[in-house]
C-alpha cells in the first residue's frame, strides 16, 4: 500500500507521516510512504488544505491530523 502525505512540510504534515508510519506498522501492513511536497502535484489531487492522507492515490483525510487509531481504521477499510 502506497501511503502518500500531502503537505509542504509543515510541523502538522510531519506528525500527520508520523502518525500514518505508526499506524502501519501497528498493523503490520506493507507500506511505503510518500510526501508530495509540490503544490502542482498536491492540487493535482485536488487538495487545497493540507496536511492531507492519501491511501493509494485516494484522498482520505483533508485540513486535519487524525489520531493513529483513526488512520487505522481508515487503512483497515481497504
Amino acid at each position: 500500500m502506497k501511503i502518500q502525505i500531502l503537505g509542504t512540510g509543515c510541523p502538522k504534515c510531519s506528525t500527520l507521516a508520523k502518525q500514518a508510519e505508526e499506524a502501519a506498522k501497528q498493523l503490520g501492513a506493507d507500506y511505503e510512504i510518500e510526501k508530495l511536497t509540490d503544490i502542482r502535484d498536491i492540487m493535482k489531487m485536488g487538495v487545497m488544505t493540507t496536511p492531507a492522507l492519501a491511501i493509494d492515490g485516494s484522498v482520505k483525510i483533508v485540513g486535519k491530523v487524525p489520531t493513529v487509531e483513526e488512520i487505522k481504521k481508515i487503512i483497515s477499510g481497504i
